[in-house]
């Protein structure tokens, strides 16, 4: 409190009471207001204390320590959540990951996940850092039952979406309906003199996103700004937000709801950019030791080019020494998640295939078509090892080092992406786990800066059929005058001598 305000509530104490000596008095008067703002909070039974942000903290994780009934029969059966003490001890050795309290609470967190929803495969993804808050990930792979469930309520999602878009301007409809059919009956009255061009430019079709449990949307993943909050699924995502993320930058704030103001717009919400950075990163980052998977050999390759896109483990796989594990060539690890495609996808779509509502009557189309036949897009396959990934601006895509040089043959691998900096791997023996810590910003050389807008687009063909004349000067314009005078002149001469002509006949 300032002098100001002091003197307000002794100014006001002393026009409430009135004494009559208030100048002997208001020394007295002023000791007893500041008296009252320094009131003890302990002069009841019980203590009252601030509740900190410790004890704010503390409530919410709470129920994460209360036993639940059915717990120890859960314990028994098998879980589809790794132990998650063993690869923390491994990113611990390796320097990297959480503390012992927090990965405790993301584990009594992760349990409670996989009490609500049916999985085949739980693990930690990562941690992504905001502004305000940051993510902690989950990645699971669901049973087909929960799968079928997620696809129908994005099908009908999508529809209600799409019937909302078409009926949001009924009238505007209708006005454009009315004016179309007062512009047909105009037609039929009288053909304009000079019709106006039509443009031949076709709106690209739209990519379709990939199903639930498929590509890209194969896994599913939850967040939560802390242990001990809801879980929040992320919705599936789309060709278009991976195609926008990819030329955008932006720090996450921690709030799914919150907008995402950048240039060129992204389409969603920050819950969509999460996942489309979540997405990215996996198929950039996440790798195994070669070997440790392979493919089934009943599976047959998709005729398509699609590649093959499901491995099993190899029952026969023998680990690697700590040495070969960092080898500098990085032939030793592989990628084990699908690379996705500049359109978006982990599949190429064809989008000039033709569709059952397209019907084309005339061969010139056709033969445009043919001619404007895109070129599918590839990829590299799954289990793709290290040593052909591209270099970061001319330095090394990844880093290996072993945990401690001291004693090797108790030492980790440990991996360290230079594309995307904060996603790690960490290996030993047969045991290895990924996992990913920073702000979700991929590496780049120079400051980030938005792209340009594109070039503006080209007029219509000039030609004199639409070239404006310029305007005469008073000399051609008499010039023409008596060009017209003399042209009429003769044009009646004419004339008199082609009478006289009939006459003379006559």
């Amino acid at each position: 409190m300032n002098l100001y305000d002091h003197l307000i509530v002794c100014l006001k104490k002393i026009l409430e009471e009135k004494p009559s000596n208030v100048v002997d008095i208001f020394e007295d008067i002023s000791k007893e207001g500041k008296r009252a703002r320094f009131a003890s909070n302990v002069d009841t039974v019980q203590n009252q204390y601030e509740r900190t942000t410790e004890v704010a903290k503390a409530e919410v994780q709470r129920h994460l320590f209360e036993p639940t009934q059915g717990d120890e029969d859960e314990e028994e059966m098998d879980s589809a959540l790794p132990n998650l003490w063993q690869t923390a001890y491994l990113f611990e050795q390796g320097g990297v990951g959480l503390d012992a309290e927090e990965t405790y609470r993301l584990w009594l967190a992760l349990k409670e996940l996989e009490k609500q929803h049916s999985f085949e495969q739980l693990r930690f993804w990562g941690k992504i850092l905001g502004t305000e808050g940051g993510y902690y990930i989950a990645e699971g792979l669901l049973k087909q039952d929960e799968i079928d469930a997620i696809v129908e309520e994005e099908a009908k999602a999508a529809a209600a979406t799409a019937s909302s878009a078409d009926g949001s301007k009924p009238e505007q409809a209708g006005a454009d309906s009315a004016a179309d059919a007062e512009a047909a009956g105009d037609a039929d009255e009288e053909p304009p003199e000079d019709p106006i061009p039509k443009p031949d430019f076709k709106t690209p079709p739209v990519v379709p996103r990939e199903d639930a449990g498929s590509g890209v949307n194969r896994f599913v993943y939850f967040v939560c700004s802390e242990p001990g909050r809801p879980w929040t699924r992320l919705p599936s995502v789309t060709p278009a937000q991976i195609q926008a993320a990819r030329k955008v930058k932006k720090f996450f704030t921690g709030r799914l709801d919150a907008p995402v103001v950048t240039y060129p717009p992204f389409p969603g919400n920050e819950a969509n950019y999460l996942r489309a950075q979540v997405c990215r990163i996996s198929a950039g980052t996440i790798i195994s030791p070669q070997g440790f998977y392979m493919f089934d050999e009943e599976e047959e390759e998709d005729e398509e080019g699609g590649g093959r896109d499901n491995f099993v483990e190899n029952p026969e796989f023998e680990p690697m020494p700590v040495r070969e594990l960092i080898d500098p060539s990085l032939s030793s690890w592989v990628h084990h998640v699908q690379h996705v495609l500049p359109q978006g996808r982990t599949r190429w779509w064809n989008p000039a295939q033709k569709r059952d509502d397209d019907s084309v009557d005339d061969e010139d189309e056709e033969e445009k078509e043919e001619m404007d036949e895109p070129q599918p897009e590839e990829g590299p396959p799954l289990l793709t090892p290290l040593s052909e990934d591209a270099e970061v601006d001319g330095n090394q895509p990844w880093t290996a080092r072993l945990s401690s040089q001291l004693l090797p043959q108790f030492s980790v691998a440990v991996l360290s992406s230079n594309l995307w900096p904060g996603a790690y791997a960490v290996a030993q023996g047969s045991l290895f786990e990924n996992v990913y810590i920073g702000w979700g910003h991929k590496y780049a050389t120079e400051n980030y800066s938005p792209p340009p807008p594109p070039p503006v687009l080209l007029e219509f063909p000039s030609g004199p059929e639409i070239t404006e004349t310029e305007d005469p000067t008073p000399e051609e314009e008499a010039a023409l005058k008596a060009a017209l005078a003399e042209a009429e002149e003769g044009a009646e001469e004419g004339a008199g001598e082609e009478e006289e002509d009939e006459e003379e006949d006559d």
